[in-house]
């Protein structure tokens, strides 16, 4: 069995043992993955971006409802009037009585393509009209029904169905993008305090352990005083050691509870709900491609395609700004055949046409430079949107090259940091014997066991950093170095 197989088996032990010990005393264990996913489900932020998402694409969806055939019937099963009139032809006043019932049911179909609207409309009416004009009287009873085909057409200017598409279809798009952009930067943040927990849960090890080596450093001490070997004053600075250790748990301990409740808040667990972590912090070096992890994030960070966004909707802003007080047109064209009888079979048995035609402008004469000078502040948006997404892209290649950096400084440290580890265990044990024997005092001791603790956690420190500093990579570059594969969110629509 090779190093690299004894070593996995070894972690997947270790953490078989603390998952079996947490489970002892009924505490939840989490592992980084189950944290992301529990902090997912519950994050309030995440639900917030999930439900900003939800409205912005229910807003697209109605308006393709809008953009589809619409059906509808307008009816007026009875109406009943009388008059009494006064006729300036014979000077003399009339009585007029009207019984009317009707129906309109019309086909309206939105054109994309021109922003104009196709119609086919039919009206039905029935109607019982009578009059009386002193000894004279009459009426009549009809069926009436109108069916004609309408289209109407705006001319000289942009189409505002298609802008208003666009426009909805890009705020789906941006609402999907922070919603992604969201989920990274939780991911970043549960990272960070899954691995602080995570230290300050090693820290309260490794300070627990320097403590029990000062209780026997004191039990030491302490036969040898009751022998007679050594001066009491060995044991008085065994005793404030230990009291300077115990002090120290206790510290790291209330830290470590403290760092707990902020990140169940993060995962939206109850406070009073008990739980541990356990990771694998152990280091395996990821090669890392810096003009990789540069081109895919010019290619694919979902900051510069909001850039791009905002310059679509300035763009767009000034074509509906381009259009106020503006010389333009509506052309209206309609068709169809009138039916008249007072026998309903009968209503076609002689069809009229009915025809419309119309052309109407409206011609703005002057606006004191009104919209000179909304264009200007327009297009002065427009710049202004793409300085921001060159700002965008500088800061993301300056961001890319630090994290590059710091990933291979953690590589420096970690070696480092081992080989300090070594050096520290190497120097307490070589000085435990010379205590053992008399050679050192209690303070000197002391010393070199803080100095053992603090290589300890530094070595913890460091690899936590370089697992940190590799995420950093990842969500900047939106490649996982790792695993070799893109991180880019699928964004549907």
């Amino acid at each position: 069995m090779n190093q690299s197989i004894q070593n996995m088996v070894l972690r997947k032990i270790v953490v078989l043992v603390m998952c079996l010990a947490a489970i002892a005393n009924a505490q939840t264990v989490l592992t980084l993955d189950q944290a992301l996913e529990f902090a997912m489900e519950k994050s309030p932020e995440i639900r917030q971006a999930k439900l900003s998402l939800e409205h912005s694409k229910q807003n697209l969806n109605a308006e393709n409802a809008r953009l589809k055939s619409h059906f509808g019937l307008n009816l007026t099963p009875f109406s009943f009037s009388r008059e009494r009139t006064f006729d300036q032809r014979y000077s003399d006043w009339y009585d007029t009585q009207m019984k009317l019932l009707s129906a309109r049911f019309y086909i309206t179909q939105p054109i994309v393509l021109t922003d104009g609207t196709l119609e086919l409309t039919n009206r039905f009416s029935w109607q019982d009209h009578s009059y009386e004009q002193g000894p004279i009287s009459g009426g009549s009873t009809t069926f009436n029904n109108n069916l004609y085909l309408s289209f109407k057409q705006p001319i000289f200017t942009y189409n505002r169905t298609k802008l208003a598409l666009k426009s909805l279809k890009l705020d789906l798009e941006n609402s999907a993008l922070f919603y992604a952009i969201k989920n990274l930067n939780l991911e970043k943040s549960v990272n960070q305090q899954f691995y602080d927990v995570y230290y300050r849960k090693m820290s309260l090890n490794i300070t627990e352990e320097e403590f029990k080596n000062n209780q026997e450093s004191y039990q030491i001490i302490k036969n040898k005083v009751e022998a007679g070997i050594s001066a009491k004053e060995e044991l008085y600075q065994a005793e404030l050691n230990l009291a300077n250790s115990r002090t120290n748990v206790q510290n790291v301990r209330v830290g470590l509870e403290n760092a707990m409740d902020d990140f169940k808040i993060l995962l939206g667990l109850p406070i009073d709900h008990e739980i541990t972590v356990v990771a694998d912090v152990s280091f395996q070096q990821i090669a890392v491609d810096e003009s990789k992890a540069t081109e895919n994030a010019l290619k694919f960070r979902m900051e510069l395609r909001q850039r791009d966004i905002n310059i679509q909707n300035a763009m767009a802003n000034l074509i509906e700004t381009s259009a106020l007080n503006e010389f333009k047109g509506n052309l209206s064209v309609t068709y169809g055949l009138v039916g008249t009888n007072e026998d309903f079979p009968q209503m076609y048995d002689d069809p009229d046409q009915s025809q419309e035609f119309s052309v109407s402008f409206e011609v703005p004469l002057w606006d004191w430079g009104e919209k000179k000078a909304r264009i200007r502040a327009a297009k002065a948006t427009i710049d202004q949107r793409h300085l921001d997404k060159e700002s965008e892209e500088s800061n993301l290649r300056v961001a890319l090259r630090k994290a590059y950096r710091s990933l291979k400084n953690q590589l420096s440290q970690i070696d480092i940091a081992r080989q300090n580890v070594k050096n520290a265990e190497l120097t307490y044990e070589i000085n435990l014997e010379r205590y053992k024997n008399g050679d050192l005092t209690s303070k000197d001791l002391g010393y070199y066991q803080n100095q053992l603790s603090r290589e300890k956690l530094g070595y913890i420190e460091a690899l936590i950093n370089y697992k940190l500093a590799l995420l950093d990579i990842k969500i900047q570059s939106l490649w996982n170095f790792e695993k070799n594969a893109s991180v880019v969110p699928e964004i549907t629509f």
